[in-house]
């Protein structure tokens, strides 16, 4: 029997960053491992995701979910194997999603793991495509924007890990125009050539309610927005009477130190008789088997497409973190971790 580690590292959250988080807001430390408890699981992490929700957690403000403790792990979506089990139902070499991200090991309550299937899909796809990314895209678009055939769906950040699956959703479901915008003409080109958007553009290249406008000459009906800021009070202005918005994400603004000033126009909400909500994934777990059935047949058939950007290496995982902030990935971040 191979002997189990004694320590591994993990990243810790040491101070709240203002404004842009920095180096020094993190510390990577050596911490003890140990076997696991009766009814858990020890698991050797593979990968873990660094998303941008977790900016918001590195906050004490109150949200819909807790923030990060001052000296302690920070945590989130990781694939592991595990090493050591005291579980029924989990075997060493079983591969499982869990919540404990940001560190090499990890022993936790067997409940908090998921199996998944190697042979299925890739075990990144778990984290991303068929993961929790996946489904925030899947629910955002067909729940809460209420998309139906025919719909014309702008999505803002749509080379993002969410956006490019929420375009090509619409695609699948007969949306009658998918527009997109990110931030280079590379990722321009990905959302046309490999993602099937009728139209994109780089919203660094000028006004995106310009650009938008000249993108969606008839409106737009369902906008999904990642970014907020100038695109969402862009989407206001193009939308269609009836239209529907999802907020999912405001990218544009975790780092700020001032509050955001608009959309200027907001008062079309009410004019255009506008519908828009936030949405958070962990209220609609149910729709989890749906989903993944769902989407694994898209994928086996070519017909959903999907992009990882990966960083090597633990040590690099905080930089990683940055690099979604910056909008540096194409499609899902995610750490691999050397052993």
């Amino acid at each position: 029997m191979t002997a189990l580690p004694t320590s591994g590292r993990a990243w810790y959250l040491v101070a709240r960053p203002d404004g842009w988080p920095v180096p020094d807001d993190v510390a990577l430390r050596e911490v003890p491992v140990g076997e696991p408890g009766e009814g858990r699981i020890l698991v050797r992490n593979l990968y873990f995701s660094v998303d941008p929700y977790m900016r918001g957690r590195m906050s004490d403000a109150k949200s819909y979910v807790a923030p990060y403790e001052l000296g302690k792990p920070m945590d989130g979506g990781a694939i592991g194997e595990v090493i050591a089990s005291r579980a029924d139902g989990f075997a060493v070499g079983d591969h499982v999603l869990h919540g404990l991200g940001w560190r090499e090991y990890a022993e936790f309550p067997a409940d908090r793991a998921v199996k998944v299937d190697a042979g299925r899909a890739p075990l990144t796809a778990y984290l991303g495509v068929l993961g929790s990314t996946g489904l925030t895209a899947y629910v955002g678009l067909f729940e809460t924007a209420s998309f139906k055939e025919g719909d014309a769906v702008f999505v803002s950040g749509a080379a993002g890990a969410v956006g490019g699956v929420v375009g090509q959703l619409a695609k699948i479901k007969g949306a009658s125009r998918v527009i997109g915008s990110a931030g280079s003409d590379e990722k321009v080109r990905l959302l046309l050539d490999e993602y099937g958007f009728d139209a994109a553009f780089n919203y660094k290249n000028g006004p995106v309610k310009e650009q938008l406008k000249a993108a969606a000459p008839d409106g737009v009906d369902v906008y999904f927005d990642n970014v907020g800021g100038d695109h969402l009070e862009a989407a206001i202005g193009r939308m269609n009477t009836f239209g529907r918005i999802t907020l999912c994400g405001m990218i544009s603004q975790y780092n700020s130190t001032e509050p955001p000033s608009g959309p200027r126009n907001i008062g079309q909400v009410l004019t255009k008789r506008l519908r828009m909500e936030g949405m958070i994934v962990t209220d609609h777990l149910d729709l989890r088997p749906r989903f993944v059935e769902d989407a694994a047949g898209w994928l086996a058939e070519g017909r959903l497409q999907h992009r990882e950007t990966t960083v090597q290496g633990i040590e690099n995982g905080f930089d990683a973190f940055l690099g979604v902030l910056s909008g540096a990935n194409t499609g899902k971040m995610i750490v691999s971790l050397d052993h």
